[in-house]
């Protein structure tokens, strides 16, 4: 993992191979972003019109490198586009932050330090440019020769030195804390998502976890397909029944002795998902190893709360399965018996993932948490509704959603609130069941959801998180975000924890 420290060190005199500073999008040009001036004074003030030279407009994410003007330790300066130059009086904005040292880090692979000279007004731009940079500098190699990219033999960015900072400052030290547990959970969940699914199998996966418990004070319970069989968990069964590779329910329990409120997470965690006996097509499952994205990020969520101390009660729901075609999986027009006790007609193999929820959502309700959120790469709907970068939000509860999405957008997670139309439900009426696993075609995001809020316990809050379409990025790598597993879902998850300790949610 990349290491971070905060430096009240003047530019020119300090030892590193780059120098990252930023540069904004102005009515006439480049214009150099605050956290330079030693830079552009060495260049005589001329800076912005040498970045511009070299084809630098300050849009975002944009890298131009140069070398260091005379008189500088580094070798290197990168500037970094930070978008549109702000209003007067105004400041750049976190997330233009967080995604400019993203790009900025993942521009400098095979480096050993680098200092970055951002702009940097407060504690929270230093935890903004901290997170990116941790973030950015993310590279899964491990199935690589020498823990390496093949393709330009590089490992990641080795160190971060935040120039600016104030070393002794508590909330400088408070932020900087808080973004290197939150970037190194959620790079935790992207390497679970990206291991291999012969790799990361629902057992492995409960392994993992009971592993990080020791390690954080977290007290893991897995239930095995025996103790699954014997507690009537018919959802989770019925999926994982057609895999060599048994499924596991965990849970994992974080607890705090000042906590007044309990918080309840639940992801799904299919470990591989060929669709069962409703098989996926040739071209839908090669990425399929990223359907246990809301557990990695639930997981990963935990144990940042716990790193971070917060005064909350958290439990997480892991519900770990793998969904295979074979002569003992569930088989369309099966009936299943779920935890809570209703039965659901299996229209379709392939929306397993409501299933495994569906009885870890009822086992969460058991416990009467104050609020319940549980992430899914749900349903291929929601990708053609939002695109491949923003995920949705249901609630059974309007002000809830919209607390939940204001707490992505905070943290720079995209993110869309989503009805629950009750004439959906309709659709999922089964004449042998008490409902079906499969509703209307159209809306079926919303479909799935309705489903979820039938196993929630009566009167408490929930909240239901569809990331299909940014939990797995196929295109290039942009910001912070790599090629990949992306671990979204995990800063929302450990805002709304922030949150409920303050007492500002629910």
């Amino acid at each position: 993992m990349t290491a971070l420290t905060l430096s009240t060190a003047a530019a020119p005199g300090l030892r590193a191979d780059a120098i990252v500073i930023g540069v904004a999008k102005g009515a006439k040009g480049p214009v150099v972003a605050p956290g330079a001036e030693a830079v552009d004074k060495a260049y005589d003030g001329k800076l912005a019109g040498v970045l511009e030279t070299l084809g630098a407009a300050g849009a975002e994410g944009e890298v131009t490198k140069l070398p260091a003007p005379s008189g500088f330790k580094t070798p290197l300066v990168l500037a970094v586009g930070l978008g549109p130059e702000p209003e007067k009086d105004s400041s750049f904005d976190s997330e233009a932050l967080r995604r400019a040292a993203g790009a900025a880090a993942r521009a400098l692979s095979g480096a050993k330090k680098a200092a970055f000279a951002l702009p940097l007004a407060d504690a929270a731009d230093a935890g903004a440019i901290a997170e990116g940079a941790l973030l950015g500098a993310y590279s899964f190699d491990a199935y690589k020769e020498n823990g390496k990219d093949p393709k330009n033999g590089k490992a990641p960015l080795a160190e971060v030195s935040l120039l600016g900072g104030k070393p002794r400052d508590r909330a400088y030290k408070a932020a900087v804390e808080r973004a290197l547990a939150v970037a190194e959970e959620l790079n935790r969940a992207r390497d679970l998502i990206n291991t291999p699914p012969n790799d990361l199998y629902p057992e492995a996966f409960a392994a993992v976890a009971l592993a990080a418990g020791k390690e954080h004070g977290i007290k893991v319970q897995v239930l095995d397909d025996k103790a699954l069989v014997k507690g009537g968990y018919g959802g989770i069964l019925g999926v994982g029944g057609g895999s060599e590779a048994k499924p596991r329910l965990v849970k994992l329990t974080y607890t705090s002795a000042k906590a007044k409120k309990h918080l309840a997470l639940v992801g799904k965690g299919i470990t591989y998902d060929s669709g069962g006996i409703s098989l996926k097509p040739a071209g839908h499952n090669e990425t399929m190893k990223c359907d246990m994205s809301g557990a990695a990020a639930v997981f990963a969520a935990i144990v940042a709360v716990a790193r971070l101390g917060l005064e909350v009660n958290v439990t997480g729901w892991l519900a770990l399965a793998e969904n295979m075609p074979s002569g003992s999986a569930v088989r369309p027009g099966d009936v299943l018996r779920m935890y809570s006790g209703k039965t659901v007609e299996v229209l379709n193999t392939d929306a397993e993932g409501r299933l495994v929820l569906a009885d870890a959502l009822w086992a969460a309700s058991e416990e009467k948490p104050d609020a319940i959120v549980d992430v899914a790469t749900l349903t291929g709907a929601m990708m053609l509704a939002l695109g491949s970068r923003t995920f949705g939000i249901m609630a059974n509860d309007d002000a809830f959603r919209s607390a939940v999405h204001e707490a992505a957008e905070e943290v720079g997670e995209p993110a869309w609130p989503m009805p629950l139309p009750e004439h959906l439900r309709k659709g999922m009426d089964s004449p042998t069941a008490d409902i079906a696993n499969m509703g209307e075609r159209m809306g079926g995001g919303l479909v799935a959801g309705l489903f979820l809020r039938e196993f929630v316990g009566e009167g408490i809050t929930w909240a239901h998180l569809d990331i299909a379409g940014p939990a797995f990025n196929e295109g290039g790598p942009f910001g912070y975000t790599p090629k990949g597993g992306t671990g979204t879902a995990v800063r929302t998850l450990v805002r709304l924890a922030e949150l409920t300790a303050a007492g500002d949610l629910g």
